[in-house]
């Protein structure tokens, strides 16, 4: 069902303030499917409460972990099952999250029994091959029944034994990061092998992170192959950094009212890389600093810059935002993969800033900003969260802005809107 269109009041001038956006999403799935194969229980605060991060959870509760959830605090307690899957068969509905299909995928290799993963239309167009076939190598009776490369996937599993595979690395790192987090609780040492370039490389380094946290050891030599033994996982207590990706609209709303933001629990040194965003904001004038508060951007004169985003493309609609208040053309390359995200997200935004009178032109791999005065329009988000929350930035300068269902952000980010709308010291 979609939400009501919602008008972005515009600031009257420079925003100031501080906030903490809630747990990483991207943090809370993967730490959700280490708990479930560790040892022990696990303690996870400061964790998101969204549709993705419900849909793992009530997935996980669907395999036969035990769970409990207390949303008002962020608090989860999970009781590992030390590398094996208590269910001997389940369908799974995973909606659109992507992180969530596709390392259950993976995570029901470990299992004995049939399991169905499935989505909404959109997730029924999102390729999930490369996973499946990766799978195989190692043993998996996975497979694509529709024959059409995407999900439903069906795994008849009878645990994992180990071995060598290949893997795709130009699609999604999602793929790779589902592998490493289940080949600890193989039978034999699993090696996984990247084929060509690896796109959104903070992740897998934000991915192996946390497998050492809990416990989990993979070695990468030479660049490009991991091996991992058959360590397992322990239970550990773990505190979720607020998402950096979620900063990121925070951030460009300093950048594009010209005022100052922090952003409460998130430095340089956080887990996830889309804090670099912070980068690209300095490098189009933006004044960057690490404050015992948080990391804070404020607003400078805004110049046109040629980036390539592929390490950090959940922020690259973020940016084409901030490049339209510029002086000088934004060139953003190295996003190919994000046509395949929640929607085609070099084309949606595209688009939609076509929509608010800019020249944009759109490449295979990116896009290019021509700054320029906007006209009011309604703004289409195609059931993408960070269509909704990009654009909401637009809004806060160029009069006119609405976002159609904005309740597309309750993927991520269920609250952003009063957030923001606290932020900039208006009602909603």
């Amino acid at each position: 069902m979609v939400s009501p269109p919602l008008p972005i009041q515009p600031v009257t001038g420079p925003i100031s303030g501080s906030i903490r956006p809630p747990g990483s999403k991207s943090l809370t799935n993967r730490a959700l499917v280490l708990a479930a194969l560790a040892r022990g229980t696990t303690r996870l605060t400061g964790m998101l409460d969204s549709v993705d991060t419900r849909v793992m959870l009530e997935s996980l509760a669907t395999l036969g972990f035990e769970t409990s959830a207390d949303q008002a605090i962020g608090e989860t307690h999970i009781v590992g099952g030390n590398g094996t899957i208590p269910a001997t068969s389940a369908t799974l509905n995973l909606e659109n999250s992507g992180t969530s299909i596709r390392f259950l995928t993976a995570l029901t290799s470990l299992a004995h029994g049939k399991f169905t993963l499935d989505g909404n239309p959109r997730m029924r167009q999102r390729p999930i091959a490369d996973l499946v076939t990766a799978l195989q190598e190692l043993g998996v009776d996975a497979s694509c029944p529709e024959e059409t490369g995407c999900p439903p996937v069906t795994v008849v599993a009878s645990g994992l034994g180990g071995g060598q595979a290949r893997i795709s690395g130009n699609s999604s790192s999602q793929y790779l990061t589902a592998l490493l987090m289940t080949a600890p609780c193989a039978a034999e040492p699993v090696t996984i092998s990247i084929d060509g370039t690896l796109v959104s490389r903070p992740y897998i380094d934000m991915t192996l992170a946390l497998m050492s946290r809990f416990g989990a050891a993979v070695t990468e030599d030479p660049a490009g192959t991991f091996s991992i033994p058959t360590t397992g996982y322990d239970a550990i207590t773990l505190d979720i950094e607020p998402d950096a990706t979620a900063a990121s609209y925070f951030l460009a709303a300093a950048a594009v009212t010209g005022g100052q933001v922090t952003v409460e629990g998130l430095g340089r040194e956080a887990l996830q890389g889309d804090v670099a965003f912070a980068d690209c904001l300095a490098q189009m004038g933006c004044s960057v600093r690490e404050t015992p508060g948080g990391l804070q951007v404020e607003g400078g004169e805004l110049v046109g810059i040629d980036v390539d985003m592929n390490a950090i493309s959940d922020t690259a609609q973020t940016l084409a935002i901030v490049a339209a208040f510029a002086e000088g053309p934004t060139r953003i390359r190295g996003i190919a993969h994000a046509r395949i995200k929640e929607t085609d997200r070099i084309s949606a935004t595209v688009t939609e800033l076509a929509r608010l009178g800019l020249h944009v032109e759109e490449h295979d791999d990116g896009l290019t900003v021509h700054p320029g005065p906007m006209v009011p329009a309604e703004i289409q988000t195609y059931d993408d969260h960070r269509m909704a929350m990009s654009f909401a930035v637009a809004g806060l300068v160029s009069p006119g802005v609405v976002i159609i269902d904005p309740d597309c952000t309750t993927k991520t980010y269920p609250g952003f809107f009063e957030d923001l709308a606290r932020l900039c010291g208006v009602s909603r």
